[in-house]
């Protein structure tokens, strides 16, 4: 239906849901950013939703990074995300892709394995994880926990990624392969980069997971100079014991926000992009 053909009520009506839709995602955030530049008079005193006074805390901030040592828990969600997205992007486009492009026996046993997993509570296997990593020498280690999240986040990406290598043309792989290009030229040079949009759309969700995956950094990590940023966020909050600082606490929530904000910014386009493609080629 074009824009032409749609009644001026309807759409009206649309952009009125629009607007309160983005005023209910907008608010929480802009309060966020706002209470993170209180004092706790001013939460106790005024009104929760009331503007903060002048001069702003920003204070709040250095508060955080320097007493909670915020600045290396910082450090360790950012090592742990960008090297568990980035093993997870590459194991999962290898596997989808051969999954997808190639006939062997066991290739829909070895897919609906992958499938499988995503099916299964992650609460159920804490402790058998937790027991094996524990007599690999893995537990409070970064190693680990990168491991676990890279494997963890393989499952989902591998389900997204064979739909989107079947839908690229064979005639590219042909034409490679008459060129003379290996499987792994054709993968690496061909295939690879057409699956741009997918790869970028499939990094994006895996960052957001890692980054905000609380139970198994919580559980395999306890040491505090290895806690990661949900952890020490909740660890803060219970150092704070009977005066909670409100103001350092939201400013930790900002900082935390940060990364998947400035992510997400940058590679819009490409996972906007990724997620057209995938919907006009299924």
């Amino acid at each position: 239906m074009s824009q032409a053909t749609v009644h001026p009520v309807f759409r009206l009506f649309f952009k009125v849901c629009l607007i309160a839709w983005s005023v209910c995602i907008l608010y929480p955030l802009i309060w966020t950013v706002l209470s993170s530049l209180k004092d706790n008079q001013q939460f106790f005193l005024g009104k929760p939703w009331d503007l903060p006074k002048l001069p702003l805390l920003w204070s709040n901030f250095t508060f955080v990074w320097e007493k909670y040592h915020f600045g290396s828990n910082f450090a360790n969600s950012l090592v742990v995300t960008v090297v568990s997205t980035a093993a997870a992007v590459l194991l999962s486009a290898t596997t989808a892709y051969v999954i997808a492009r190639f006939t062997f026996r066991g290739n829909g046993l070895l897919y609906y394995s992958y499938l499988s997993y995503m099916m299964i509570p992650t609460f159920l296997g804490i402790i058998p994880l937790f027991f094996l990593l524990n007599d690999l020498h893995l537990t409070n280690n970064l190693f680990g926990l990168t491991l676990v999240y890279t494997v963890t986040g393989v499952p989902f990406a591998v389900f997204v990624l064979v739909s989107f290598f079947k839908t690229l043309p064979s005639e590219l792989e042909e034409a490679a392969s008459i060129d003379g290009a290996s499987h792994y030229g054709i993968f690496f040079r061909v295939m690879l980069p057409l699956a741009k949009p997918g790869l970028i759309s499939v990094a994006i969700i895996t960052v957001l997971n890692t980054w905000n995956e609380y139970v198994f950094a919580l559980v395999l990590i306890s040491d505090p100079t290895k806690y990661t940023i949900p952890v020490a966020i909740a660890v803060m909050q219970g150092e704070m014991q009977y005066r909670t600082e409100w103001g350092p606490l939201f400013a930790a929530l900002i900082i935390s926000m940060g990364p998947p904000i400035v992510f997400y910014g940058i590679f819009q386009k490409q996972i906007t992009g990724g997620i057209t493609a995938g919907a006009l080629k299924g």
